[in-house]
């Protein structure tokens, strides 16, 4: 059987995006590689061993095209009301908090945000499957 261990996405600006990463969700650097054109920066917190790898390619100066092929990804927490007043608090800018409730009852609460380069993040209420 196969594990899901990372998943990467290339930035344009790393100091940027791991101040993101940390104030949004607490993910650490765990790992760092350095090559002549480009970074691997591995990120984690406690909660998880998937890992988010960052790839900021050292001569890029424009920012990424994400095209229409990009979906998002997703983290479950505790109390999403909690975390969307706190991301609003630190000038994250989340979208508005979401009750999913495709036949009347409510399956998943949650909102989104962008990370720096415009990827899109997905925060969920902790619960049922979104463990």
């Amino acid at each position: 059987m196969a594990k899901m261990i990372h998943s990467m996405i290339r930035v344009l600006d790393e100091a940027r995006s791991l101040a993101f990463y940390d104030t949004a969700f607490g993910l650490k650097v765990a790992d760092r590689l350095d090559f002549d054109a480009f970074t691997l920066i591995y990120l984690s917190n406690p909660e998880t061993g998937f890992e988010l790898e960052l790839t900021v390619n050292k001569d890029r100066t424009e920012p990424y095209d994400l095209g229409d092929g990009y979906g998002h990804l997703a983290v479950s927490v505790d109390d999403v009301t909690a975390e969307h007043a706190r991301f609003e608090a630190e000038g994250l800018s989340p979208r508005n908090l979401v009750d999913f409730a495709p036949e009347g009852e409510v399956i998943a609460r949650f909102f989104f945000v962008a990370d720096p380069d415009g990827y899109q993040i997905e925060v969920l209420q902790r619960g049922g499957r979104y463990l």
